[in-house]
């Protein structure tokens, strides 16, 4: 199957299975040594058959055309391919050995000295550590703002704003932002948005016809799905795609093939893994809901949470990331309560095969919107961010119930 040459009308599910697959990089059809997948492709030198060859690869920078090993070859290819194909409006996806390190190149390739960047108050934590260190250091003031305040992102809008980033959900405490409305108001003033869309994924929000110019994910998470791997992308469509992949290669940026191997192999069960994921994620959120010692569930999925309307309106889908918020206690309560836990890793990341809990204090890293969030009780802030894996949810339900028991002890 050419992901080369994949109908329009195919739905996400099948091009998760078709894309990044084209002849030339599996030798399907009638090739002696056809294969599924391409094979990891290990090089930094390419060779040209003649001069001519050497100097018409100068001029054709693209995918699929071979220069140097930074610049990929058959198995960085088809990742980038593939991640493109499911993301609509897509003309490009530029590959990053982190997710971080996506956010940083991205950031670096739109701004310059002088600018004011604005980024959302639920930010992840090395993005607001990257504005206040680099990003400062070069002469970039960044601002915070509410995510789920409109009025008060337009009026931080100066004519110095060249770049917004959003995070919706925010993936500590859980916030839906109105992307499509933020993105209007920056493209009227040519203000650059860009959205960290590593919660949904493209198969539960698509980012380009909601209005936003770039589009990041950490691939490590959902897309690798097996704790195995890190990696990032930047999707956008043409007027940016060029540029990040210009800047990406000055940088010297580039992902090691048996890593995009791997993320190729993730991609394929993406899908299967996010609904299983989702599913048992609504179940326990749902349990929590009716849990004496919970005050608050953070998961946009569920009804009554904030944001679950715009939720409804925006994604066609979720994923297994969520929190929630003890009814008082204190932060030992809360550590006893993730040390009980038999089932649940203590371990940052998610989107994995495995389930996991840290710790929730998004206090330390809040500016512009407060902790606890509006209409909780100044006594409920210790929290849990979990992660839902593929085990059994009835199993997960049972592990956190003995939890509980140890949690009231301490409480």
């Amino acid at each position: 199957m050419s992901s080369h040459h994949t109908p329009d009308d195919l739905t996400p599910a099948t091009r998760l299975v078709t894309s990044g697959r084209r002849p030339e990089w599996t030798g399907t059809g009638d090739h002696p040594s056809a294969v599924v997948s391409p094979a990891v492709w290990r090089a930094s030198t390419h060779l040209y058959p003649d001069m001519a060859t050497l100097r018409a690869g100068h001029s054709q920078n693209a995918d699929g055309n071979f220069y140097y090993g930074r610049r990929g070859a058959p198995t960085q290819w088809a990742l980038a391919e593939a991640l493109t194909e499911i993301e609509p409006g897509a003309a490009g996806t530029v590959l990053y050995p982190s997710g971080v390190a996506a956010i940083a190149g991205v950031l670096l390739a739109v701004l310059k000295p002088g600018d004011v960047l604005l980024m959302t108050d639920n930010a992840y934590e090395p993005s607001r550590t990257l504005a206040r260190g680099m990003l400062a250091d070069m002469g970039v003031d960044t601002r915070w703002f509410d995510p789920t305040d409109l009025v008060s992102f337009e009026a931080a809008i100066c004519n110095r704003t060249r770049a917004v980033l959003l995070e919706s959900p925010g993936s500590l405490t859980m916030e839906v932002q109105d992307v499509p409305a933020i993105a209007a108001l920056c493209r009227a003033r040519g203000i650059v948005s860009i959205l960290d869309n590593t919660w949904a994924s493209s198969l539960g929000f698509a980012a380009l016809p909601h209005g936003i110019d770039i589009t990041l994910m950490a691939l490590t998470k959902h897309v690798g799905g097996h704790s195995d791997l890190m990696m990032g992308s930047a999707a956008a469509g043409a007027e940016w795609y060029d540029r990040l992949r210009r800047h990406s290669q000055m940088l010297g940026t580039v992902v090691s093939p048996d890593d995009a191997a791997l993320a190729l192999r993730g991609l394929r069960t993406m899908g299967l893994r996010l609904a299983r994921e989702t599913e048992s994620a609504n179940r326990i959120a749902e349990w929590l809901e009716g849990r004496a010692e919970v005050a608050r569930v953070l998961c946009p999925m569920r009804p009554g949470c904030v944001g679950h309307d715009l939720w409804l309106r925006d994604f066609t889908g979720g994923c297994g990331l969520f929190s929630f918020v003890f009814r008082g206690g204190s932060s030992a309560g809360r550590d006893a309560f993730i040390d009980a836990l038999t089932l649940f890793g203590i371990g940052f990341s998610w989107g994995g095969f495995e389930s996991l809990a840290t710790p929730l204090d998004p206090a330390r890293v809040r500016t512009a919107s407060a902790w606890p969030l509006p209409g909780m009780d100044a006594a409920d802030v210790f929290g849990v961010r979990l992660t839902i894996g593929l085990e059994d949810a009835g199993d997960l339900i049972a592990d956190m119930t003995q939890a509980f028991a140890v949690w009231a002890a301490h409480a």
